[in-house]
């Protein structure tokens, strides 16, 4: 099945907070749990880039599994960071987190590098997927450890009905909606390790950790 771009920006407030209400935690804790197996070594005042982090789930979660870690946080929706810097604050984990409006390539962020890099399902919203590795690269510096999460592409449109009965079928409709088009939008493994070839980091490994995500980890 070809891919079929979606847009890059969930920046309405009513599709932002459906995203931020919805029920993530098997796909996020599946995350911490995975990120933890490959990288068991964070240090106290590691410092932690989160890439498109939405409404905060994955940043909160990760603080709470590594509470000797800092986060800075970055996406392009302002509603969604709205939504993330409510909850944080919430939860009493704004001193670990700090969120940044940001539209890749164009950042600004407080370091030149970090020491751990992160994302969640940013991949396949972008119809430029090196924004995403050549943003990894500006702001990893060797040795820099990566771990990149992401929907994968089915076989057939049957398979992506069939996965959103599975994993959405009680979400909002606006929900379910931008979960179909992700899944049609996402890439594959194997056109993931040629984006990993062009931008020089094949050194990193995907594996696929279920039926519709994949992960990407290792050191640049």
């Amino acid at each position: 099945m070809q891919r079929i771009p979606e847009a890059e920006l969930m920046d309405e407030p009513e599709q932002a907070l459906a995203y931020a209400m919805a029920d993530f935690s098997e796909p996020h804790n599946h995350f911490i749990a995975l990120f933890r197996e490959r990288f068991a070594d964070i240090r106290p005042g590691d410092r932690v880039l989160d890439l498109g982090c939405g409404p905060g789930d994955i940043c909160r979660r990760f603080v709470r599994a590594f509470p000797d870690c800092h986060i800075h946080a970055v996406d392009a929706s302002e509603a969604m960071l709205a939504l993330a810097r409510a909850e944080t604050g919430a939860q009493s984990l704004d001193g670990c987190i700090e969120y940044f409006p940001a539209y890749l390539p164009d950042t600004r962020l407080p370091l030149q590098s970090y020491d751990i890099l992160i994302s969640n399902s940013l991949l396949h919203h972008l119809d430029d997927p090196a924004t995403l590795w050549r943003s990894l690269v500006e702001y990893g510096r060797p040795g820099s450890f990566v771990f990149v999460m992401d929907l994968m592409r089915p076989d057939s449109r049957q398979q992506a009905e069939q996965l959103l009965k599975s994993y959405a079928a009680n979400e909002a409709e606006i929900l379910q909606k931008d979960f179909f088009n992700s899944l049609l939008a996402a890439y594959r493994p194997d056109e993931v390790r040629l984006q990993l070839k062009q931008q020089g980091i094949d050194q990193l490994k995907i594996e696929i950790v279920s039926d519709r995500h994949f992960i990407v980890s290792g050191h640049l």
